[in-house]
């Protein structure tokens, strides 16, 4: 038996938004972009009278899908830490740590912690730094690999 990675799922508030900063800072391009069939999206979650919108975006083999949810009006908001289970978050290589991390801020994005250095295993001498989206509370961790590391 074969399994392979498809995508990863996250939920947001605003998909416009999203699928721009997606693409825009993190160079993701969209596949497709539509509503869902809401029996079907029903039956797959679980939850009743769920509506969601959703777009496919890619980045090399990446591919993630971002969820719009319109209803039922009952959802709610979670902003775990990096700590708490159940807490995702999505990593991606950068050239220029400075560069993307000033437009990070800018998009706006809020710092998480601190930038450092890996002192070991497979990002040694990375530096790597956490932002968090204000509107979903999506986690990204930025990494620049040292000099001649793997992409």
């Amino acid at each position: 038996m074969t399994v392979i990675v498809n995508h990863t799922g996250i939920t947001v508030k605003n998909l416009d938004r999203a699928e721009s900063m997606f693409r825009d800072l993190f160079g993701f391009s969209t596949i497709s972009r539509a509503p869902r069939d809401p029996a079907i999206i029903e039956a797959v979650i679980g939850v009743p009278g769920a509506e969601v919108e959703i777009v496919y975006m890619q980045n090399g083999p990446a591919r993630i899908e971002l969820l719009a949810y319109s209803a039922p009006n009952d959802r709610k908001d979670y902003r775990p830490r990096p700590v708490d289970l159940g807490s995702l978050h999505m990593a991606v290589n950068v050239t220029d740590m400075d560069e993307i991390a000033e437009k990070a801020l800018a998009w706006p994005m809020d710092r998480v912690g601190h930038e450092v250095r890996i002192d070991a295993g497979p990002n040694e001498g990375a530096r790597i730094a956490y932002f968090r989206t204000p509107e979903e509370g999506l986690i990204i961790e930025l990494i620049q690999l040292p000099e001649g590391g793997a992409s």
